[in-house]
């Protein structure tokens, strides 16, 4: 292979903006091909034509969406004929609040969205090529799913629950196949304004490295632990976080 095509693809769920988008671009930039998946068709097509429409293909649907993921994998299958890599990175939060007034329904909603639809990803794309052939998982959860998460504690549970499927997953799919969990704290998104629009200065400054994340910091992570130099990680759960949980230290 060249430089410029690696042979290898991955799917990459909730990517036509954001944190997805940043993976999709390392994962091309590396010479991957990439399906993406998002709920917009417009959105999704705006990415493939910046991606480029030779390495990327996008299909819009809902993530949690039983057909949706099974099409989408078929997608993969049709267009380059594997799915070396899985990223879950689609998500919802629709809710802000104390956990003791959470509307039950709208916690389903959460927990189908960002863990139910990740287990049927990669159920998916193990039974169309992963089980024979292997490969990588990569979850995208938060440090909201590894520490108490004030006012997004649905969120914050969904995202531990989504850790701890990597860790099932990574023990039943070894050795063919590694599991891994990426724990970002605030990245840049349009997903995450509600926690720094108009206070970014003062959001950052909690942080010991100054900044808060952007995508291509995630894009980086999990570009690693989808190569080869992370052939001997499996189960973990990277937090990726500027330096926040430093702050909790004593003095």
């Amino acid at each position: 292979m060249t430089a410029q095509d690696s042979g290898k693809v991955a799917l990459i769920t909730g990517a036509s903006r954001g944190i997805g988008y940043g993976i999709a671009e390392a994962f091309v930039a590396r010479g991957d091909r990439v399906v993406i998946t998002g709920r917009g068709e417009d959105a999704l097509k705006e990415a493939v034509e910046r991606l480029g429409a030779d390495r990327a293909v996008g299909i819009a649907g809902k993530a949690h969406d039983e057909a949706h993921q099974a099409a989408a994998v078929e997608r993969a299958m049709e267009a380059f004929g594997r799915v070396d890599h899985l990223v879950n990175n689609a998500g919802t939060n629709p809710v802000f609040g104390p956990m003791a007034e959470l509307d039950l329904n709208v916690a389903r909603k959460v927990y189908e969205t960002n863990v139910i639809s990740a287990l049927g990803f990669a159920q998916q794309t193990w039974k169309a090529w992963q089980r024979e052939n292997g490969g990588t998982i990569v979850n995208i959860a938060s440090v909201a799913g590894v520490s108490a998460s004030p006012f997004i504690g649905a969120y914050g549970m969904s995202k531990a629950a989504m850790v701890n499927l990597s860790l099932q997953l990574a023990h039943e799919f070894a050795p063919v196949v590694r599991v891994n969990t990426i724990a970002p704290a605030v990245v840049k998104t349009k997903f995450a304004e509600a926690l720094y629009e108009g206070r970014e200065a003062e959001a950052a400054a909690a942080y010991p490295l100054r900044r808060l994340g952007v995508p291509q910091d995630i894009g980086g992570a999990a570009a690693f632990l989808t190569s080869e130099q992370s052939d001997w990680i499996t189960g973990q759960t990277l937090v990726i976080d500027g330096g926040i949980f430093l702050n909790a230290g004593v003095g």
